[in-house]
C-alpha cells in the first residue's frame, strides 16, 4: 500500500512539475520586457518583402513595436537552402520567443531545427497541409500556425476569358523544387481545363533555365500563366521579356508580378497575407496555443494591370478592371 502511495504520488509531483515548467515558460514570454521574433525570408522580392511589412505592422497593431517591448532578427537566406538552415538553428540558438516563416521552404527550415521550442507563424505558404507543416487547417497542431496564401484560381483562369477571348493554348511554367509553385501549377491547369483551355506545363530548375524555357514556351502557347512560384517571380522580368517579343501575354497570380511587366491579375494583397500573420504572432506571443489556433487565409482579391504591357501588346482591357486597379492604385 505504501508503495502504491508512493508512487501515485511521484506521479502526481511529475504531472505538477511539467504543468508548472510549461505554464511558467508561456507566462514568462507574456510577461517579458521585450520580446524576440525571428523573421525568416527566402529571398529579396517584392512580393515576400511586402508581406515582411505586414507582419511587422501586425505586430505593432497588437502591441510590439520594435525598439520599444520587440526585438526583430530579421534574416534573408536569398534562396540559399544552406542559409536557411543555418539561420533558423540560429534563431533557436538563441533564445527566439517566436519565428515568422515567409514562403513555404522558410517555414520548413523553422520546423525541421531540432528541440525547436519556438512557436512558428506561416505567411503567405500556398500549402500547409500537403507540405506537411499542418495537420489540418482547423488544427494545425506541431506548435505552428500562420496564413496561407492560397491564389484564387477560379477567378484568374476566367481572366483569360474575359481578356484573351481567342487564347485556346495556355503555359503554366513552374520550379521543379518549389513545391508551392507545383502546387499552384496544377491547381491552375485544373481550373483551365475546366473551361476548355488546353494546357501545357513547363517546368525550370532554377532562375537560370528561365530564358531557354520562356523562349520555347512562347514559340507553342498563346498566352502565359505564371503562379505563385518563387523562383518564377524572380525571374518575372526574363520571362515577360522573351514573352513579350512573340507577341505572347504573361497573366500572373500576384501584383508585384504585373509590376514587373505582367498583363493583369486578380490577387490577394502580399501586406494583407502578412499583416493577418503578424496579428495572429501577436496572438501567441501573449498566450494563444498555435497548435489549435486556425490557419486563415486571405480571400478578398483585387486587380492589377500594366497599362504599358497592354499598350505593347495591343490589348483593350475591360474598362471596370482597368478602374478597379486604379482605384486601389495597381496601375503600372
Amino acid at each position: 500500500m505504501n508503495k502504491r502511495l508512493l508512487s501515485v504520488t511521484s506521479l502526481i509531483i511529475a504531472f505538477l512539475v511539467v504543468a508548472f515548467f510549461f505554464g511558467n515558460g508561456q507566462q514568462k514570454t507574456k510577461n517579458k520586457d521585450v520580446v524576440t521574433v525571428g523573421i525568416l525570408q527566402l529571398v529579396t522580392h517584392p512580393a515576400l518583402d511586402q508581406i515582411h511589412e505586414g507582419v511587422v505592422k501586425g505586430l505593432a497593431d497588437s502591441g510590439y513595436t520594435e525598439g520599444k517591448n520587440l526585438k526583430i532578427n530579421y534574416q534573408n537566406a536569398q534562396a540559399n537552402q544552406a542559409n536557411l538552415k543555418t539561420m533558423a538553428q540560429d534563431f533557436e540558438n538563441k533564445g527566439t520567443d517566436l519565428t515568422v516563416g515567409i514562403a513555404t521552404p522558410a517555414a520548413l527550415s523553422l520546423a525541421k531545427v531540432a528541440n525547436q521550442k519556438a512557436p512558428v507563424i506561416l505567411a503567405g505558404i500556398t500549402n500547409p497541409v500537403g507540405a506537411k507543416l499542418a495537420d489540418s487547417v482547423d488544427k494545425p497542431g506541431h506548435n505552428i500556425t500562420g496564413v496561407s496564401g492560397n491564389s484564387p484560381y477560379e477567378k484568374q483562369a476566367t481572366l483569360f476569358k474575359e481578356v484573351l477571348p481567342k487564347a485556346k493554348k495556355i503555359g503554366i511554367i513552374s520550379t521543379t523544387s518549389d513545391a508551392g509553385g507545383t502546387y499552384n501549377a496544377k491547381r491552375m491547369t485544373s481550373a483551365l481545363e475546366k473551361k476548355g483551355y488546353q494546357v501545357k506545363n513547363y517546368t525550370i530548375s532554377s532562375t537560370n533555365d528561365m530564358l531557354q524555357v520562356a523562349n520555347t514556351m512562347a514559340g507553342e502557347v498563346d498566352a502565359v500563366y505564371a503562379p505563385q512560384d518563387n523562383s518564377v517571380a524572380t525571374a518575372m522580368k526574363t520571362l515577360v521579356g522573351a514573352c513579350r517579343a512573340n507577341k505572347v501575354p504573361v497573366i500572373p497570380s500576384n501584383d508585384t508580378m504585373v509590376k514587373d511587366g505582367g498583363l493583369i491579375s486578380y490577387s490577394q494583397s502580399q501586406y494583407e497575407i502578412g499583416y493577418q500573420a503578424g496579428l495572429m504572432a501577436g496572438q501567441v506571443l501573449k498566450g494563444k496555443n498555435p497548435a489549435t489556433f486556425p490557419i486563415r487565409s486571405v480571400d478578398k482579391g483585387s486587380y492589377a494591370v500594366n497599362l504599358q504591357t497592354a499598350s505593347d501588346l495591343g490589348i483593350q482591357l475591360p474598362e471596370n478592371m482597368v478602374q478597379e486597379a486604379k482605384q486601389n492604385q495597381e496601375v503600372y
